[in-house]
């Protein structure tokens, strides 16, 4: 039996992941070894990297988690952004290989055989994947990990590429002679591939680079509120960003008249602090703020 703690939701996900890929990846490599569909070979290979990336994404979803300690005080969180760039080499250098193949087959044509097999096995690896992706928005909906969120739309994309095929073997089915339509097809899904990867790596990039969240202006709307209420002088170096699937950090200076008690401080930022934290109930909010007696939001490092 698994332990609940070292296999938690988030985890099982892609053991899930790397069970459907590789299931699927042998039976088609079987299929294209009697068939010769280069639509068969390509979305072999890419189920076989689909294994690959998930096996990857397991121990990535592992480490992140990992708490905070001396050297890392900040957590393990930015492991899922290197995750991301990793994913999106390899899903990049799988479209390049199906664009690679697809030029091959078209240069120098085969025919292809046993084409009932090779739909039966585009049918069922279409039912495996359609469920693999409703298993993995279940799951990223409830643990809103971006590791798992890329793995689901990694595998929507398997998931069109696969409707595809079935689709163009369909047509080949029907009329033999055009069968150049599996290799032109195929071309364009490896380019379709690259294009998408591009988009997945783009979340990767914004946690290594502490984008924004996209709460900051609903923030700022916040302490503006404030600011006309309690009419304290102004704030400013207002920073906001991402720790990973569930903490957000949010850091400002205020600027408040020195006569004011250390309570009226401590009251006025309550106050903000509980009307940020309904932003996102289920997220970890680290706020911190610094109390200024004059506005220095001049100096170089608040820029």
């Amino acid at each position: 039996m698994w332990n609940n703690n070292y296999f938690s939701l988030e985890k099982k996900a892609p053991i899930v992941a790397m069970g459907v890929a590789f299931f699927l990846a042998v039976t088609k490599f079987i299929v294209w070894i009697i068939s010769g569909s280069v639509a068969l070979l390509s979305s072999a290979m890419d189920s076989l990297l689909d294994t690959w990336v998930s096996i990857f994404n397991f121990f990535a979803i592992k480490f992140s988690q990992n708490p905070a300690d001396e050297d890392h005080p900040y957590w393990h969180w930015k492991i899922e952004g290197i995750a991301a760039t990793i994913e999106w080499t390899i899903i990049t250098w799988s479209g390049i290989y199906i664009v690679y193949e697809a030029i091959n087959k078209i240069l120098n044509p085969e025919p292809i055989s046993y084409l009932t097999w090779t739909l039966v096995v585009m049918a069922i690896s279409i039912i495996a994947t359609w469920w693999l992706v409703y298993f993995l928005s279940y799951v990223y909906k409830k643990t809103n990990n971006l590791v798992i969120k890329w793995d689901s739309i990694h595998y929507k994309m398997d998931l069109y590429t696969n409707l595809a095929v079935i689709i163009t073997l369909s047509i080949i089915y029907i009329i033999p002679s055009l069968s150049w339509i599996d290799w032109v097809v195929w071309l364009l899904i490896g380019l379709y591939i690259i294009h998408e990867a591009w988009e997945l790596i783009k979340d990767g990039i914004d946690l290594l680079l502490d984008k924004a969240l996209d709460e900051h202006e609903k923030v700022k709307e916040i302490i503006d509120k404030f600011l006309k209420e309690w009419k304290f002088e102004s704030y400013h170096c207002l920073k906001t960003r991402a720790g990973g699937s569930k903490d957000k950090f949010v850091e400002f200076h205020f600027v408040m008249n020195p006569k004011t008690t250390i309570l009226e401080a401590h009251d006025l930022w309550d106050e903000i602090e509980n009307e940020i934290k309904k932003l996102d109930s289920d997220a970890n909010w680290h706020i911190v703020w610094h109390v200024d007696p004059y506005d220095d939001s001049k100096t170089n490092w608040c820029k």
